[in-house]
């Protein structure tokens, strides 16, 4: 026990703090496990952390769960900074990232489908390589995908091909949202990035490797979401297919 609390007193020294950003809709079923398998795994592994909320106005209270998760845990490890209706995924970040006081960001998804667990690993392999960024990857190592029926799979392998025979970005996979940025890093991947919806978790690594920025990946098991149901439709599909032709052209 001793030697567990100087492992963690030292990486508290060392400085960094890990501000996670948590956009929502609609998740008032998954934000307290969430937050609290975040809570768990980063109070094991002993670095310094905060949870940003970001709901941007869910009918169904997601906010009020929040607030309530936040006189349990604390203001100084749950911030809450709603927005008034849903406004994007890339706004989401750059909204989180105004009120992040950690040098790395972490970005996720707030419905279950990106374990915790996995943390502690991106930021092991951060440290280990000095990288600007660690992705998740579905696609490599032990990386899976649990829960999608062969329609879902079929889509996102699919699209994924696209992407590498298209764009040749460096990274196995392109299309998932759970990642480590150094924060710097983040604010001027986001300054840069004009996609919208499922492309702009694309646009960012294809942004990242454009810079020169040093990219590591890490095997991760994705879940299907437990509550609530996916936001993956046509529209979707059709928005990532135009995305995907556009950053052929331009890049």
């Amino acid at each position: 026990k001793v030697g567990l609390e100087r492992r963690r007193s030292s990486r508290t020294r060392r400085g960094d703090k890990y501000s996670v950003l948590l956009p929502t809709y609609n998740e008032r079923e998954n934000l307290p496990l969430i937050i609290w398998l975040l809570v768990k795994y980063f109070g094991d592994s002993g670095y310094d952390f905060e949870i940003i909320v970001i709901d941007d106005g869910s009918p169904d209270g997601t906010l009020q769960v929040a607030e309530q998760l936040q006189k349990i845990y604390g203001e100084d490890r749950i911030l809450l900074r709603p927005r008034a209706k849903k406004l994007g995924l890339g706004t989401a970040y750059i909204h989180g990232i105004q009120h992040a006081t950690g040098n790395f960001v972490i970005i996720m998804d707030a419905d279950l489908s990106h374990h915790p667990k996995f943390i502690p690993r991106f930021i092991e392999k951060q440290k280990e390589g000095g990288y600007d960024l660690v992705s998740g990857t579905r696609y490599r190592g032990d990386g899976g995908v649990y829960g999608w029926d062969l329609r879902r799979k079929l889509i996102s392998r699919g699209a994924n091909f696209l992407t590498q025979v298209l764009l040749r970005p460096g990274a196995s996979d392109l299309t998932g949202s759970f990642r480590l940025y150094k924060k710097e890093v983040l604010e001027r991947l986001v300054e840069r990035c004009v996609s919208k919806g499922y492309v702009f978790q694309m646009e960012m690594i294809v942004r990242a490797r454009q810079l020169g920025y040093s990219v590591g990946e890490v095997p991760i098991s994705f879940v299907d979401r437990v509550y609530g149901e996916s936001k993956l439709g046509g529209n979707e599909i059709v928005s990532f297919v135009k995305g995907l032709l556009t950053l052929f052209a331009t890049t």
